[in-house]
């Protein structure tokens, strides 16, 4: 439940980096935007690892 709560985190973090990148063109805000896409593909794999460890242990 960790690494859920964190994606929400990174969520909530990058979604003024989304609004700069697409409405204001903020090629800086579109590199944080990015990196933090990247950081969510991260915490989703290990949410799935997580998942399917707790169901087979089960």
């Amino acid at each position: 439940m960790e690494n859920f709560e964190k994606v929400k985190e990174v969520i909530a973090a990058a979604e003024a980096d989304a609004a700069s990148f697409y409405d204001k063109g903020n090629k800086a805000a579109g590199t944080r935007l990015r990196n933090a896409m990247q950081a969510l593909k991260v915490l989703a794999t290990d949410i799935r690892k997580e998942v399917t460890e707790k169901k087979n242990a089960q």
